[in-house]
């Protein structure tokens, strides 16, 4: 009932015994806890994207930016959790309510082949859309450390689009092929023909455990050295600038292995017991009862994946939905609502970003000043990072008070009478 390569083994009628073991262990209550926890997880999920009602700032003089790649990368993120959370409760409610469906599947009966037709359906419904999470959580990890160095182009959200949805559709349709081979009602005996599924369904995440990690410490490392370079200092504002973008990176793959590392013991539990000759042995109840735990714990963990995505990207976005007409045509998924809360009941005005401060490298670019050793302005690579361009992914906001606007003020008229002069 949610992202297990076991589903799949369970729609073969000849399935092997740890699958058995861990899918006919409490049925009905196991699918109650994956309706209750996707059903929770769908709804704040779509809460948290909804559009939400902004605190006071001063209308027209400091827009929110157009919606950047990074919003759109994240979106689909959420997304393709909202929609593997649909899969997982459509699936745990024709179990739960249809038990005879589930016991259909069986060697004795190979007349009825529409409860495995639903069975294959449903699992490569959940599978795929939970492995485009995956990889559209690596292909995030890669462009924003391609936005530090400059290297990502307006074509490259495309290119994600093609690798994710290619590599999330090839995956699951050969790994499904080879299981079921030669055909759904006589699938292969043994645990060889398995082990290609299981590949292609792990391959996706555990990429994003071990390589997500190393590209966003090489970003944040980036970062910095791009905000030190800038002018030659690091103020305590670039110091919160760059300590926001490590808790936002952090967050994310916390978020991760909580939700995920369970599949991994879990599977390597039940691939120690399918090597058992009797699985049922004494000696191996606590491993029974292990992969029992991890079972229900993936049950809980894996569903509600796209609601703590949703609070590591945007934070608690909160209840006050905004329904208005003028509201939907503005930006809807900023990425930068993350944790607006207030100390002493005030609200900020906005999330603003690094873009005034590009505009204030411009003007002093006009003049010949603050470039790099290549002849490139050093504010090009902060105005990738902060500007709602279609060639960045990264949109870092600092909550600011309604203080910081009077300094950009004075920060434009000031820019302003020195050129004219």
């Amino acid at each position: 009932m949610m992202a297990s390569p076991r589903l799949e083994t369970f729609c073969c009628p000849n399935r092997d015994a740890s699958t058995e073991f861990v899918i006919t262990f409490q049925p009905l209550f196991f699918s109650a806890i994956c309706i209750g926890s996707a059903g929770l997880s769908l709804v704040f999920s779509i809460l948290q994207l909804l559009p939400k009602r902004r605190g006071y700032r001063r209308l027209g003089q400091y827009p929110l930016p157009k919606p950047a790649s990074s919003s759109r990368i994240l979106f689909i993120i959420s997304i393709c959790d909202i929609l593997g959370c649909t899969g997982i409760i459509v699936r745990s409610s024709i179990w739960l309510g249809l038990p005879n469906l589930v016991s259909g599947i069986n060697v004795a009966n190979n007349s009825d082949v529409w409860p495995e037709v639903f069975c294959v359906g449903s699992a490569m419904w959940i599978q795929l859309f939970f492995s485009a999470s995956f990889w559209w959580t690596f292909c995030y990890a890669v462009d924003v450390f391609l936005v530090v160095k400059r290297s990502a182009g307006i074509s490259t959200i495309i290119l994600y689009h093609m690798i994710t949805w290619g590599l999330a559709v090839l995956l699951c349709v050969e790994g499904v092929a080879m299981l079921y081979y030669p055909s759904i009602s006589s699938c292969e005996n043994g645990l060889q023909h398995a082990i290609p599924h299981y590949i292609t369904t792990y391959a996706p995440l555990l990429l994003v455990l071990i390589v997500n990690p190393t590209l966003f410490a090489r970003t944040v490392s980036a970062v910095t050295s791009l905000l030190k370079g800038r002018q030659g200092i690091y103020t305590e504002n670039e110091r919160r600038l760059g300590t926001e973008i490590k808790i936002r990176f952090f967050k994310i793959m916390l978020v991760f292995f909580i939700c995920w590392l369970p599949n991994i013991i879990n599977e390597s539990l039940l691939f120690y017991l399918e090597m058992q000759t009797d699985i049922k042995a004494g000696d191996l109840k606590n491993i029974r009862n292990a992969a029992l735990i991890t079972w229900f714990i993936m049950g809980i963990l894996n569903p509600m994946s796209g609601f703590l995505n949703t609070l590591a990207f945007h934070g608690w976005t909160g209840f006050k939905v905004d329904c208005s007409l003028q509201r939907r045509r503005e930006l809807a998924w900023d990425s930068a609502s993350t944790s607006a809360a207030n100390v002493g009941g005030y609200n900020p005005i906005v999330g603003s970003t690094l873009l005034y401060q590009s505009h204030v490298q411009e003007a002093k670019n006009m003049t010949g000043k603050n470039m790099t050793g290549n002849g490139q302005p050093a504010s090009d690579a902060i105005s990738v990072l902060s500007e709602g361009s279609e060639s960045s992914t990264i949109e870092i906001h600092i909550s600011t008070e309604h203080r910081d606007y009077e300094e950009i003020d004075a920060d434009g008229e000031s820019l302003g009478s020195s050129a004219r002069h």
